[in-house]
């Protein structure tokens, strides 16, 4: 391993083929990052970490003991592990008379499970040198919108579990922080945003007039992951273009 290698940050993404995990691990790799790539599945995975020369692993985000494998194995790849994001998370748009105990729970073990799994194993594996873990929470948790009482619990759980587990581990200088985006455009969200009207209705909804971006969330994970950045511990940050906090649209 050469001396730049060596000094090269390091992170692990869970999530790493969807839309915003994806975007991550291009810009983190653009900046000089080594990384290790935690997906479902293996084609998608594998063909990311060749295009980035990073390190895959076929693994169930969901799954609290593979989640602590593969941290182990993320230290042993890279030597050691700077930073992790979990960017899995799933999309439910119904009220809860309509919500299954199955839609339910896939949604609580997708997004607030795999979350604490990844909590868990940092926690577990990343106390001796301490580092940055960004979890993604949602608008949702903080903003009431109809429809949405299955995700909105989710991800209120992520975001008190992001500063719970700052508080926990802030002595070992184990910095936790979450984002909390409103609609992205992702694979996802495609049932929302290959609706025109659908669209339409969404982009009304955000002040800045237009849905977000996978690399406009990717940026400010980055900045949460970034070593330099290291004062900044138990934070919500919002990325929603305005909808959690502006009542008007800003007209030109």
């Amino acid at each position: 391993m050469d001396t730049q290698t060596s000094t090269s940050p390091t992170a692990l993404i869970l999530g790493a083929t969807g839309g915003v995990g994806s975007a991550l691990a291009r810009r983190l790799t653009a900046t000089g990052y080594r990384l290790v790539l935690l997906g479902r599945d293996e084609a998608k995975v594998t063909a990311l970490a060749q295009e980035l020369d990073a390190q895959p692993i076929v693994a169930d985000a969901t799954d609290a003991e593979a989640v602590e494998r593969a941290f182990v194995t993320a230290q042993q790849f890279l030597g050691s592990l700077d930073g992790a994001a979990n960017c899995v998370g799933s999309v439910l748009l119904k009220p809860a008379h309509l919500t299954s105990p199955d839609d339910w729970q896939r949604v609580l073990t997708t997004n607030l499970g795999s979350a604490f799994a990844t909590v868990r194993a940092a926690a577990k594996t990343m106390t001796e040198k301490g580092g940055s873990v960004v979890l993604v929470g949602s608008v949702a948790a903080d903003l009431g919108l109809a429809n949405h009482e299955a995700i909105a619990a989710a991800k209120a759980g992520v975001q008190g579990l992001t500063r719970a587990a700052a508080a926990s581990y802030a002595s070992k200088q184990l910095r936790f922080n979450a984002v909390a985006p409103a609609l992205v455009q992702t694979q996802a969200t495609a049932g929302i945003t290959s609706n025109p009207r659908a669209l339409e209705a969404s982009r009304a909804m955000h002040p800045l007039g237009r849905i977000g971006q996978p690399d406009e969330v990717a940026a400010v994970i980055a900045f949460l992951l970034d070593p330099s950045n290291n004062w900044i511990t138990g934070q919500v940050w919002g990325i929603d273009g305005g909808l959690s906090t502006l009542r008007s649209r800003a007209t030109g």
